[in-house]
């Protein structure tokens, strides 16, 4: 069994036309993806997100608000809370930091007040973060150790990063998800931190509709392809792909309790 612990079915081009989204999920279905972690980024969607948990046992959500949403709603502690409290609902998130389009000298206390929101939300419903950092690192490590984010732990999603990264995250008892990216031929910093660190620590995603694994890269990514990310990390560790996919769908579970009934 494989689950893909970050996507975003919502966004997926085959959910605009009838029928299409039920196809998406009947091939992850058929590829052995048990679960599927359908993540939110703003709280107007999040309606559409909650829907789909509700019509699929093997789909659990997430609420939150993307670091780089200007336009929405901007979520309170309370506000997050209150919709966190949905059985359905296993993570805050995805949040955190995202200067990658910041203007120079641009004040991005605005994001860092948000993701502190976010924390203190977690940390109140004792439910995990899933965190978002790019060309953040230091900021966003800093806030989650300054705010507590230890308590609730949670995920780096579509971790990037290098080893030094990654061992400070799972300081604070995080876990690394990889994305698709993680099977780019250029790609070789994030290869040599998905070979060296513990496996019981590992998690892996597809954060579709975006960043789809090779052979699909500029594809639009789906569930289905998680495999394809269990692949690759098992060549690279000299195991087998079986391995991975049991590792991480164990390690799912562990750290996103409320899955298993959602």
């Amino acid at each position: 069994m494989l689950v893909d612990s970050h996507c975003h079915l919502d966004r997926l081009d085959l959910a605009r036309h009838d029928g299409r989204l039920d196809q998406a999920l009947d091939s992850a279905r058929a590829a052995g993806v048990g679960h599927m972690l359908c993540v939110c980024i703003d709280l107007e969607h999040y309606g559409d997100v909650h829907a789909l948990a509700a019509a699929n046992a093997d789909v659990s959500v997430s609420v939150g608000v993307h670091p780089t949403e200007r336009d929405g709603e901007e979520p309170s502690v309370a506000r997050l809370v209150e919709l966190g409290r949905d059985p359905r609902v296993v993570a805050i998130g995805e949040t955190g930091l995202d200067y990658f389009r910041c203007e120079p000298g641009e004040d991005m206390e605005w994001q860092r007040e948000r993701f502190r929101r976010h924390i203190a939300a977690a940390r109140t419903l004792d439910k995990p973060l899933i965190i978002h950092m790019r060309d953040a690192t230091d900021d966003t490590l800093r806030l989650m150790k300054e705010e507590g984010a230890d308590a609730p732990a949670g995920v780096m999603h579509c971790f990037v990063e290098d080893w030094e990264t990654a061992a400070r995250a799972m300081e604070l008892g995080f876990y690394i998800s990889f994305s698709g990216i993680v099977t780019f031929r250029s790609a070789k910093t994030l290869q040599e931190v998905a070979a060296r660190m513990p496996l019981e620590r590992m998690l892996i995603e597809t954060d579709s509709p975006y960043l789809a694994p090779v052979p699909f890269r500029g594809k639009s990514n789906e569930p289905a392809y998680v495999g394809h990310v269990a692949q690759k990390i098992a060549e690279l560790r000299g195991v087998s792909a079986e391995a991975v996919a049991e590792a991480t769908t164990e390690n799912f579970f562990r750290l996103f309790k409320g899955a298993r009934t959602a």
